[in-house]
């Protein structure tokens, strides 16, 4: 592993979603849309990654945060989306390679499955929430998505710093 007082090549800009996870999604957009007013923009279903969701969001431009409400195409198989209520929680980041790279040589876990594309369109990667041997640092329990953030979000986060 590199010296940690190597300067970290990129940033964590922000929260771009968290997921949730639960048997009947019909149920959860009961309190996020109808209750909450979260608008539902889109849907995913990937039978490999065994999730029918619904994507839902809150606040406007860059900083609009998904919420992605999240069921099992087939309750008997992995991976179980709604096994853990709060699924994952998803990081908006600003050079989504350099930060695995980074990462990966700093001892942190990732998920199998690379970088790729994700349910909204954007490059995505997760960090694995179980360490190991080799790779003594994960996310203690708690799924992390990176997500590379597009160019207007790097843009106005920078505005704000």
């Amino acid at each position: 592993m590199m010296a940690m007082n190597t300067q970290r090549p990129f940033k964590v800009l922000g929260i771009q979603q968290i997921a949730i996870g639960g048997t009947d999604k019909a149920q959860m957009k009961k309190l996020w849309v109808d209750m909450l007013g979260l608008e539902v923009t889109g849907t995913f279903q990937s039978e490999r990654e065994n999730v029918d969701e619904d994507i839902c969001t809150m606040g406007v431009g860059p900083f609009k945060v998904e919420v992605d409400l999240m069921q099992p195409m087939d309750i008997d198989k992995k991976p179980a989306v709604h096994a853990t209520p709060l699924n994952h929680v998803g990081l908006w980041i600003d050079d989504l390679p350099a930060a695995v790279q980074w990462l990966t040589a700093h001892g942190v876990r990732f998920a199998p499955g690379g970088i790729r594309k994700g349910a909204a369109g954007f490059d995505i990667c997760f960090l694995h929430p179980k360490a190991n041997d080799e790779f003594p640092i994960a996310g203690e329990g708690v799924l992390i998505e990176m997500v590379q953030a597009p160019p207007e979000v790097v843009a106005a986060f920078a505005q704000w710093a």
